[in-house]
C-alpha cells in the first residue's frame, strides 16, 4: 500500500540550505515540470468514492468515503503526464486530464481493476473539464489554440483576429474511431490560452476562463518617449510634449530621473495602462494621466470569460469575438491571472478567483526617493503590493471584483507582525454549500481555507478575519470538494488529501498520496509560493508574477532610485577589441575611464524600465538573469524576487539569501 499518514520534514525555516538541483539530478532522473492543477479532486455522483490527480505520480487516485466522511485508498490508475484535472461523468467512469501528454484519459472503473479505456487527443496544456449539454454526456476541455493534435498546430499565429483559447467538445456517448477520438467541435474565443470551465445549474451554459488574462497593460518603446534635457534630469522635472515623425509624444519619462547618488537615469520605456484614472475615456494612460493613445498602435479587449451555448448542436461560444459585451456573452476586466470559477447554485451568479497585479506601477524597492516626486496617491514602489487577491462576481453585466485583502496598508512596510494573520494569498479551487449560503476558497499561497458569507462577499461588506479561516498542515491547497459537512483538499506542497470537519473547522485526516519527487523540491516549494514565509503582509510570493514558476506574460518596471550603480562583470562584456567607435569591452573601458586594470568600465543603473518577467524554469546555471544580466547568477535572480515580495526588507540579508537556495532547489530542475 502506497499511503500512509503525511511524514513530516522538520527543518529550520530559513537555516537549512538545500544542496544543488545538480546534485538532485544525479540522484534523480525525476524532472520537475509544475504544471498548476485547476480541479485535482471530484466525488462520485453518489458520493461513495473521491477521485484525485497525483500529478507529480501521473495518476489517478481512488479512496472510498466512510459513513463518517473518512477516506480509505481503494486504487490507483495511471494516465498521462502531469494530470491537473477530473470529472466524474458517472459513478463508473472519470476523465482525467493530462497537461503534458495533450490528452485526456477516460478510466473505467467497473471489473476487477479500474483502467484507462481511451485516450483522446486535445490542443496543447489541456486544463480544465467539464460535463454539461444534453443529459450531462459533453465533454468540455479548455486547451491552447496550438499543438500537435489540432488543426492548427503552428495557433495561426500570423493570422489576426484568432483568438488562442480553444474548448473541445466531445460527445462521451460517441467518441467515434480514430486513434485520438473524434472531437464534436472545437470552439475558439477571442483571449490567450485558457485555464478554468465552470457549469451552470442546468448544465446549459459552460464559462471558459481565460489563464493570463492581462490587464490592459503595455510597454512603450524609449524611443517614443520625448529626450529630457540635461536640465530637467538634472532637476527632475517632467520634459514636454515634442513632435515624434508620426504623432505628437505626450512627453518624457515621467520622474525621478536621477538615482541615490545622482546618477541620471538612461533612456527606457513606460508601462502605460488603459483607464489607468479610473476612468471611461478607453485612453493608455501613465502615472502622470498623459493620453498615449496616438503612440500605441494596437488594441488591447482584455475579454476575460466567455461564455458557451452547450445546448446547442454542435455547441457554440455566445460571442467568443473580441467585441463582445459585458453579459452577453463574455466579461472583461475580470482579473489578471484567473485561477478558478464557480456558478452559484441558486443566482447563477459566477465567481472567479483571481489576482490583479500591479504592474502599473513603478519601481520596487523601499520608494524613499520616488515617494516625494511621484504624483500624489501614486504608489512609490510595488514593495509589498505585487498582485492583489481577489474573488469578481460576475453578475449580468458587472464584473464586482471584492479584493480579499482589504484590511492591508500598502503603505505600512514591513506590515505590522498580525496583518498576515487575516491575508489570503492566491485564491484558487471554490465551492458552495448546499445552499449557497456560504463560500470556500482555497489559498494556495497560505496554507488555509478561507470561510465567506456569499451575501456580505457580494456587497463587499465582509471583514477579513482569521476567524475565518481553517489552517491546513499540508501547504499549497489548489482544490477541494464538499460533501455534507466535509470539505475534501488536496495540498500539493506535500501531496496530501486533507479531510476537514466544515462545521467545526478543524482537520480530521490527512492521507499522503506517492510522490516520487526529490526531498530538495518538496522542501522549496513553499519558498516560491507560501506568502506566510516571504511576504511581511501575507499577500504577495514570488509566484505572484512567476506562476507556477513561469511567468505572467506581464512587463514590469523594477528599478529602483534608491540603490546604486554596480559594475557590469558579465564575462560576455570582455571581448579584447575595440569597436569603430571608440568603445570596447568593458575592461577596456575602464582603462579609458581610468579604473584600475582589469576593472569593469560598464555599469548597471538601478533604474532599468520596462522589462517582461522571466521564467524561473530551468534556471540553475544559466549565469546572469533578467534580460540585460544585472541579476549575476540564479541566486542573486531569486534573491531579488523575495525582495519583491517584501519580507526581505524586515529579514536580515543573509536568510533572506539562504531562502533563495531553497527556491532554486524547487525551480531549478523544472523543464
Amino acid at each position: 500500500m502506497r499511503f500512509g499518514h503525511v511524514t513530516a520534514i522538520v527543518a529550520a525555516l530559513f537555516g537549512l540550505i538545500l544542496g544543488s538541483a545538480t546534485s538532485a539530478l544525479a540522484q534523480s532522473p525525476y524532472l520537475t515540470f509544475e504544471s498548476g492543477q485547476v480541479r485535482p479532486l471530484a466525488l462520485s455522483p453518489d458520493g461513495n468514492q473521491l477521485f484525485a490527480v497525483n500529478t507529480p505520480d501521473n495518476t489517478l487516485e481512488i479512496f472510498d468515503v466512510g459513513g463518517g466522511g473518512g477516506i480509505t485508498y481503494a486504487g490507483s490508475v495511471p494516465v498521462g503526464m502531469e494530470p491537473v484535472a477530473l470529472a466524474a461523468r458517472s459513478n463508473d467512469e472519470v476523465w482525467v486530464v493530462n497537461f503534458l501528454s495533450d490528452s485526456v484519459s477516460v478510466v473505467d472503473l467497473t471489473g476487477a481493476e479500474p483502467r484507462v479505456v481511451r485516450t483522446l487527443h486535445v490542443g496543447d496544456e489541456p486544463s480544465d473539464i467539464v460535463f454539461a449539454g444534453p443529459g450531462g454526456n459533453r465533454a468540455f476541455i479548455t486547451a491552447a489554440h496550438r499543438g500537435q493534435n489540432t488543426p492548427y498546430p503552428d495557433g495561426d499565429y500570423d493570422t489576426p483576429g484568432i483568438g488562442r483559447a480553444d474548448i473541445w467538445v466531445f460527445d462521451a456517448t460517441s467518441l467515434g474511431s480514430s486513434l485520438g477520438g473524434n472531437q464534436k467541435t472545437i470552439i475558439t474565443v477571442f483571449g490567450d490560452k485558457p485555464r478554468a470551465l465552470a457549469v451552470n445549474g442546468d448544465g446549459s451554459r459552460v464559462y471558459a476562463a481565460v489563464f493570463h488574462s492581462g490587464n490592459q497593460t503595455t510597454a512603450l518603446n524609449a524611443g517614443l518617449m520625448c529626450p529630457t534635457s540635461q536640465s530637467n534630469l538634472d532637476n527632475d522635472n517632467v520634459q514636454p510634449a515634442c513632435t515624434m515623425p508620426d504623432a505628437i509624444s505626450p512627453g518624457g519619462t515621467p520622474p525621478p530621473h536621477n538615482n541615490q547618488q545622482s546618477n541620471n537615469r538612461p533612456d527606457t520605456g513606460l508601462i502605460v495602462k488603459v483607464n489607468r484614472d479610473g476612468g471611461s475615456s478607453n485612453q493608455f494612460q501613465d502615472e502622470l494621466g498623459r493620453n498615449w493613445n496616438d503612440l500605441v498602435r494596437s488594441n488591447l479587449p482584455d475579454r476575460d470569460v466567455f461564455e458557451i451555448d452547450a445546448g446547442a448542436s454542435p455547441p457554440v461560444a455566445i460571442d467568443g469575438s473580441s467585441t463582445c459585451s459585458d453579459g452577453a456573452g463574455c466579461w472583461a476586466g475580470v482579473g489578471t491571472i484567473l485561477f478558478n470559477m464557480v456558478v452559484h447554485p441558486s443566482s447563477g451568479k459566477i465567481y472567479v478567483s483571481n489576482t490583479d497585479a500591479q504592474n502599473h506601477v513603478r519601481f520596487e524597492g523601499p520608494g524613499t526617493l520616488a515617494g516625494p516626486i511621484k504624483p500624489l496617491n501614486e504608489p512609490s514602489t510595488v514593495q509589498g503590493n505585487l498582485a492583489q487577491s481577489r474573488i469578481t462576481v460576475l453578475d449580468g453585466a458587472n464584473a464586482n471584483a471584492r479584493h480579499l485583502n482589504k484590511h492591508i496598508d500598502y503603505n505600512d512596510r514591513p506590515a505590522m507582525p498580525d496583518v498576515k494573520q487575516h491575508s489570503l494569498a492566491t485564491p484558487m479551487g471554490m465551492a458552495f454549500d448546499p445552499t449557497g449560503s456560504t463560500l470556500y476558497v482555497t489559498a494556495f499561497g497560505s496554507n488555509k481555507v478561507a470561510i465567506f458569507d456569499t451575501t456580505q462577499l457580494e456587497n463587499d461588506t465582509f471583514t477579513p478575519s482569521s476567524a475565518d479561516h481553517i489552517v491546513l498542515s499540508g501547504g499549497g491547497p489548489s482544490g477541494l470538494v464538499l460533501k455534507n459537512d466535509r470539505l475534501y483538499v488536496l495540498t500539493r506542497f506535500d501531496n496530501s488529501i486533507s479531510v476537514v470537519d466544515r462545521i467545526a473547522q478543524s482537520e480530521l485526516q490527512t492521507v499522503a498520496l506517492h510522490n516520487p519527487e526529490p526531498p530538495s523540491v518538496v522542501d522549496g516549494r513553499p519558498f516560491l509560493y507560501d506568502a506566510m514565509l516571504t511576504s511581511s503582509n501575507g499577500e504577495a510570493s514570488c509566484s505572484s508574477c512567476h506562476i507556477f514558476g513561469d511567468m505572467d506574460d506581464l512587463g514590469w518596471d523594477l528599478g529602483n532610485p534608491d540603490d546604486n550603480q554596480k559594475p557590469n562583470n558579465n564575462p560576455m562584456n570582455d571581448q579584447p577589441f575595440i569597436d569603430f567607435a571608440g568603445f570596447g569591452s568593458c575592461v577596456i573601458q575602464g582603462v579609458f575611464i581610468g579604473l584600475n586594470p582589469g576593472q569593469s568600465g560598464c555599469f548597471f543603473h538601478p533604474m532599468k524600465g520596462p522589462m517582461t518577467t522571466q521564467s524561473f524554469r530551468g534556471l540553475d546555471g544559466q549565469g546572469a538573469q533578467h534580460w540585460r544580466g544585472d541579476r549575476e547568477g540564479d541566486a542573486e535572480f531569486s534573491f531579488n524576487a523575495f525582495k519583491a515580495a517584501s519580507r526581505c526588507r524586515a529579514t536580515p540579508t543573509s536568510r533572506c539569501r539562504s531562502a533563495t537556495h531553497r527556491t532554486r532547489s524547487a525551480t531549478s530542475t523544472i523543464r
